[in-house]
């Protein structure tokens, strides 16, 4: 391949080219990958922005011989639908996308099938956090089971319900507070503190025990280790969604203690245990970071791994993805500012590539960020066509011990910018008196309600 070069500086492949166009982020400089200064990450943005389209299938990124994720990005690339753009500069589908081009439904499903992840990095890193947005709103991506999530004018939540000693009476209350708030329309799902599949199986029935006698239009998770919700499965929990945390590199996701084969298996036991009539039983989250923590980035800078996540997910017709985006540390995310701009690179990356994406819109207590900063992105996100934010109880999670959004952010996002839950789930709000044409009532947080 030829060298790329602009503005006097010289680039040796795509690999260093992507991570130094790449926005200022604590943890490519962490891994030795950053530009060395703003001239060298402008220079690389102008060598980005006309590297055609077809150079990323001849030039991946991670040698397919020793990642199964390169194999499968390229197998699976529609080869038809990338054909027409294949000789395109990534600056030149920048301009189609936020020209409105890809406008239809039809023409965003071409496009998706034609991308590989890589390109969908790419522009992100030619994109101001306006265009982010901008093109994110523009490319919808809808997935339904007992709600339709991602609907243009929609804002859903998941009711996250953590326990330090995931009791039963603590999450059932929680769920309550969340539900008579508006909150828990994209999933009630519960991180555990233990991983053993009996306490999935009690948090499980703990969930259940809310959502079947109030017949609340949602679907249940509990987010251990694949393997213990598939036995979980197996012994009849009365779950709907299966939970997995993935990375952008075979070798980190070996380190989360899954690859492909596991997924594929779980895909296929869970389609037949669910109790959803829906072929979306997948709920996957990612984040920033994640395989520079594992020592397994394979020198990729990490908004690249990031977008090589979606697909994975892609790969799984998802219901639920989400980036957790301030969640890793700032080693990663340095500050507000760092989360902020990842937070929009992740939420149009997974749009652009067909991922229902929403966002835990987060920071731990040691990076340089505050509730104010939270917020800001939330509202940007909101903006954006997020298609749903988590509902923590006051925002603060007891068991995991960081910050992210609460019931009342989601109810206060809905009707700043006008927005709704979904459809289904408003009309149960509707017929228990917290809601009314959109707008919570005055009974909306009294959980004494659903007496």
């Amino acid at each position: 391949m030829t060298t790329l070069r602009a503005s006097g500086f010289t680039f040796r492949d795509l690999r260093e080219l992507l991570a130094k166009a790449n926005e200022p982020k604590s943890g490519d400089q962490l891994a030795g990958i950053a530009a060395a200064s703003a001239q060298e990450r402008v220079a690389a943005k102008r060598a980005l922005a006309d590297v055609t389209l077809a150079r990323f299938t001849l030039e991946p990124v991670i040698a397919p011989e020793r990642d199964e994720l390169t194999r499968a990005f390229l197998a699976e690339q529609d080869a038809a639908a990338f054909a027409p753009l294949a000789q395109l500069s990534v600056g030149e589908l920048r301009e189609k996308l936020l020209a409105g081009d890809f406008a239809s439904e039809g023409a965003r499903t071409q496009l998706r099938r034609a991308l590989l992840p890589e390109h969908a990095a790419a522009l992100a890193k030619l994109c101001s956090n306006l265009d982010l947005a901008l093109a994110a709103k523009r490319l919808p991506a809808v997935a339904s089971a007992r709600t339709t999530l991602g609907l243009t004018g929609r804002l859903a939540s998941r009711i996250q319900p953590n326990h330090p000693a995931d009791s039963a009476d603590g999450i059932r209350a929680a769920i309550l507070e969340g539900l008579a708030y508006g909150s828990g329309d994209a999933v009630i799902g519960v991180n555990p503190a233990d991983d053993r599949v009996e306490v999935v199986e009690r948090i499980a029935r703990a969930i259940d025990g809310v959502m079947t006698p109030l017949a609340a239009p949602t679907q249940s998770c509990v987010l251990a280790h694949v393997t213990t919700q598939m036995r979980a499965f197996e012994r009849g929990a009365p779950l709907d969604l299966v939970f997995q945390s993935v990375a952008g590199t075979e070798k980190a996701n070996r380190t989360f203690g899954i690859d492909l084969a596991l997924l594929d298996e779980a895909t296929a036991l869970v389609r037949e245990k669910s109790r959803l009539a829906s072929p979306h039983v997948w709920y996957f989250e990612t984040g920033q970071g994640s395989e520079l923590s594992s020592d397994a980035h394979e020198g990729v800078d990490q908004l690249t791994l990031e977008a090589r996540c979606y697909w994975v997910a892609r790969r799984y017709a998802p219901l639920l993805v989400n980036t957790v985006v301030g969640f890793i540390g700032p080693e990663y995310l340095f500050d507000a500012r760092e989360i902020m701009r990842a937070a929009l690179e992740d939420h149009f990356m997974g749009k652009l590539l067909g991922v229902p994406m929403g966002a835990d819109v987060c920071y731990t207590n040691h990076a340089e960020a505050d509730q104010n900063d939270l917020e800001s992105t939330a509202l940007l996100l909101a903006s954006a066509g997020c298609n749903y934010f988590m509902g923590v109880p006051l925002g603060d999670d007891c068991m995991l011990h960081y910050q992210s959004t609460s019931y009342h952010d989601i109810a206060a996002l809905r009707e700043l910018l006008g927005l709704r839950p979904a459809p289904e789930f408003e009309a149960w709000l509707e017929a228990r008196g917290l809601m009314r044409e959109g707008k919570l009532t005055a009974r909306a947080g009294d959980a004494r309600v659903f007496a």
